[in-house]
């Protein structure tokens, strides 16, 4: 197993496959968006023998902030602790040691992130956010 942040390394058309179609977050998404995205963050692939089997990304300004996103590992890699590693080394890059804030969002992934100090919010009245969970659906 091998975890890097070498954008070139990374299998876009598995990544764009697995978000637009399997996950619950980014379903639809066009693959020009997600391509913009890529481009705008630090993402880090998960590789086995050569091939990508889980991927994440954080949206960072490198001194600030951080926001983890798009984390999944594919279904037939899933049960053998690659999300665990895969976090570890986000949490871990030296780019993103002393954030003053990083933040995420999981509907079903509390304990993973619950490792890495992850928690609520201390002042959830405090958060603020503007969400269109179907913006991609909208349009194709």
């Amino acid at each position: 197993m091998e975890i890097s942040t070498d954008p070139h390394r990374l299998d876009i058309g598995l990544i764009h496959h697995y978000l637009s179609e399997q996950s619950y977050w980014a379903r639809a998404i066009p693959r020009t968006t997600l391509e913009k995205a890529l481009r705008h963050s630090l993402c880090f692939g998960l590789y086995e023998d050569g091939h990508q089997l889980a991927f994440c990304r954080v949206i960072t300004d490198y001194a600030t902030y951080g926001y983890l996103s798009d984390v999944f590992v594919l279904p037939e890699a899933q049960g053998r602790g690659l999300g665990k590693a895969l976090v570890a080394a986000v949490m871990a890059h030296p780019d993103l040691q002393g954030l003053r804030r990083f933040a995420l969002a999981t509907s079903d992934a509390h304990q993973l992130y619950a490792r890495h100090g992850f928690v609520a919010p201390a002042k959830p009245e405090s958060l603020m956010e503007r969400y269109d969970p179907d913006i991609y659906l909208r349009s194709l």
